[in-house]
């Protein structure tokens, strides 16, 4: 599975970026879509996911301000950014996680979001 991330980029807080990840190679139904982030000095951290059949699960410090959500027949997943704050600020990486056997994890180039005060 290939993914091709776009999206990101400089906004001030208060604002909204959308986020893409277009899957190819593979039958997206078979995968758990996800966003991750990661700063400088510290481990990836998960964002938000959604299943194929689509519920969806987020970290914390998104929950009300972000939204995930997935077009099967496009095989793109998506994340709605909005109220975005400056520690939002990060690289974004698009995931997917087999959920057949085998299952593994396949990441994205990484997209950078940087939200400014």
């Amino acid at each position: 599975v290939q993914l091709q991330a776009s999206g990101g980029g400089l906004v001030q807080a208060g604002g909204s970026l959308r986020l893409s990840c277009a899957a190819s190679g593979t039958i997206f139904s078979n995968y758990r879509m996800g966003w991750y982030r990661q700063t400088p000095g510290k481990q990836r951290e998960l964002v938000a996911t959604v299943t194929s059949g689509g519920t969806t699960n987020y970290a914390d410090s998104v929950k009300g301000r972000f939204t995930i959500s997935r077009d099967n027949p496009k095989n793109t997943v998506y994340l709605q950014m909005n109220s975005l704050k400056p520690e939002d600020t990060a690289v974004y990486y698009c995931n997917a996680r087999r959920i057949i056997t085998p299952q593994f994890d396949a990441w994205g180039q990484g997209t950078q979001v940087t939200v400014s005060s």
